[in-house]
């Protein structure tokens, strides 16, 4: 009878620490509501290396893992713009073409791409690209809100347990350069309206 008592609170010992390690925040749980944009839902992710079942479209559209940040960007830009990525997978970070000259297109997300000290002030709907670093090696992309003169607000998914799905950035023009802090942004991507190609 201990031994069956040993057992039983070593395995609700293990599936607290397993259940606290991909959600220590007790405030939400994983795939909870918290938050949306145009009336595209953000959901609570947990740690940023947790992601759930692969979200597809009806049409067979690859949206990405539940609830990455990944997801919820092509989510937002297939359900409100009605854009498809011809690549349709890849890491935050794999969103920004380094090898692309300035306001060129990016054919892999059929997008136009922006350098992070570029020419050509963010918008609204741009998807803003981060750097991978220490913590997580994968980037982060979310959404920009709005823009004034001096910041840009995101709204994300998956910023961490504890992160916020909303923050404001600094934004900084120099010689008709604009440029998005931290340093780790790498630039950001926007639908040519102007030049669509069908998908």
């Amino acid at each position: 009878m201990l031994l069956l008592s040993v057992v039983i609170s070593i395995a609700v010992v293990y599936n607290l620490i397993i259940k606290s390690s991909l959600n220590p925040n007790l405030k939400y749980k994983v795939g909870q509501p918290i938050d949306s944009f145009n009336n595209v839902i953000v959901y609570y992710n947990g740690m940023v290396g947790h992601s759930g079942e692969r979200n597809v479209a009806a049409d067979g559209y690859n949206i990405g893992m539940k609830y990455q940040c990944v997801e919820f960007v092509k989510r937002y830009y297939y359900e409100k713009l009605q854009h498809k990525m011809p690549d349709s997978y890849g890491n935050a970070k794999d969103f920004f073409d380094r090898t692309l000259p300035d306001s060129g297109l990016n054919a892999k997300r059929n997008l136009i791409q922006y350098k992070n000290g570029t020419n050509y002030a963010p918008q609204p709907e741009d998807l803003l690209i981060l750097d991978g670093h220490a913590g997580n090696k994968y980037g982060h992309v979310a959404i920009i809100t709005h823009v004034t003169d001096t910041s840009i607000a995101i709204i994300q998914q998956n910023p961490g347990p504890f992160g916020k799905s909303r923050d404001t950035l600094k934004l900084v023009q120099t010689q008709n350069k604009w440029c998005v802090k931290p340093e780790r942004v790498l630039g950001w991507l926007r639908k040519d309206t102007t030049n669509v190609v069908a998908h």
